[in-house]
């Protein structure tokens, strides 16, 4: 489904809905109200599509991998941004590369989740949390839907109990908000120091 919706925008269909042509606002300012700052520290960007958001991070100093399901997406990005220091990838949700758990200082999930079949979502869910590093935030930008409301996607916006699922074990919901008068969840969590060194 997405390639063939990335394959259609690039023969002059339509783009894809989620595809906001600019980092997402409501990542840039939870960036600016923490003063955001990379350092060279990692960060990944789930489900990168063309790469805005990918390429607002590596403007923050963030060392930064961004990765699409879909290979002409992922070709777009490169395209699109020619000189970029981010590494681009075509990788799978549900089947991520092992070397990748535990090594992203920031994750950042966007719609990515919700664009999935409700079956997938659990598993989807377990696999960005642990991407997350020690010390690591993950920041999950999804639409908002109410508990046992039916929908017919996709996409499938997120209950609150789905985005509470990004929560497990020592990976800690520091914030979880409704904004954009309730139509969007944003949530941070956080993982906590490994003290098994």
């Amino acid at each position: 489904m997405f390639e063939a919706m990335y394959a259609r925008a690039e023969t002059g269909g339509g783009k894809p809905p989620w595809d906001y042509g600019a980092p997402r606002p409501q990542l840039v300012e939870w960036a600016k109200a923490r003063n955001l700052a990379g350092g060279g520290r990692e960060a990944l960007v789930v489900g990168c599509g063309y790469g805005a958001d990918a390429e607002f991070l590596v403007l923050l100093g963030f060392r930064t991998t961004g990765f699409d399901f879909a290979p002409t997406a992922i070709a777009g990005a490169r395209r699109k941004y020619p000189a970029s220091e981010v590494n681009y990838l075509v990788a799978d949700v549900m089947d991520l590369p092992r070397q990748w758990q535990g090594n992203f200082d920031l994750v950042v999930e966007s719609l990515t989740v919700q664009s999935m079949p409700p079956e997938q979502h659990s598993v989807a869910v377990r696999n960005i949390a642990a991407l997350v590093a020690p010390e690591g935030t993950l920041l999950v930008l999804a639409t908002t839907r109410e508990e046992h409301s039916e929908v017919k996607g996709p996409p499938w916006p997120l209950t609150r109990a789905e985005v509470e699922e990004f929560s497990s074990g020592d990976l800690v919901m520091d914030r979880l908000e409704r904004i954009e008068n309730g139509a969007w969840w944003r949530a941070q969590l956080s993982r906590a120091r490994d003290h098994s060194a």
